[in-house]
């Protein structure tokens, strides 16, 4: 099995493996691009993400700057916004839904390192994926960990480190990340329209 075979099926690998090592420059090349261009320019913006981005359902909005390590393991569903400094690194398949609205400088990380420091110092890691259903809104300065599932029509509190799933139609906050409420009939209630 090579590197990459074994990041992507959930082993231990060699991140600094050569093959590896190309995909992610060639990723970080094309994100340095992207976070390059004007932010008036969002037809480049699109065709340039159409390159990074492994799977777009439809329509989009990456707010600069984005970075990700490979690119072609992340997911993105219909109506999909995420606002400044969002980091995915998607050693792993990352998954968004319909609908993922994500506030400034969150992260998405699949990748981990062995707790034992003997087996980390080797350079050695891990990568586990992680999946978002639909109508998800995360606040501000949320980090999501390896191997997470949130659920669908779910808010995810500032600040928060999402180290366990959330199951849907929750508000889930804190660090660790843990569900607050249900979201109920009178949520929709709550603002002046």
């Amino acid at each position: 099995m090579t590197e990459k075979e074994k990041m992507l099926n959930g082993y231990l690998y060699n991140a600094n493996d050569e093959e590896l090592s190309n995909d992610r420059n060639l990723c970080k090349d094309m994100c340095f691009f992207y976070n390059n261009t004007k932010p008036s320019d969002t037809k480049k913006q699109a065709e340039i993400m159409k390159k990074i981005l492994g799977k777009i359902k439809g329509n989009f909005s990456i707010t600069l700057p984005f970075w990700c390590d490979y690119g072609y393991n992340i997911e993105i569903g219909e109506n999909f916004y995420t606002n400044h400094n969002c980091v995915i690194l998607d050693c792993a398949k990352v998954t968004f839904g319909d609908n993922v609205f994500i506030a400034p400088d969150c992260g998405f990380y699949t990748a981990g390192h062995p707790i034992d420091s003997e087996t980390r110092n080797t350079g050695l890691e891990y990568a586990y994926p992680i999946s978002v259903g639909d109508n998800v809104w995360f606040g501000g300065g949320v980090r999501v960990m390896p191997g997470v599932t949130i659920g669908s029509n779910v808010v995810i509190g500032s600040g928060s480190i999402v180290t366990k799933d959330i199951p849907s139609n929750v508000v889930a906050a804190g660090n660790p990340c843990r569900v607050i409420r249900n979201i109920t009939e009178e949520d929709k209630l709550k603002y002046k329209k």
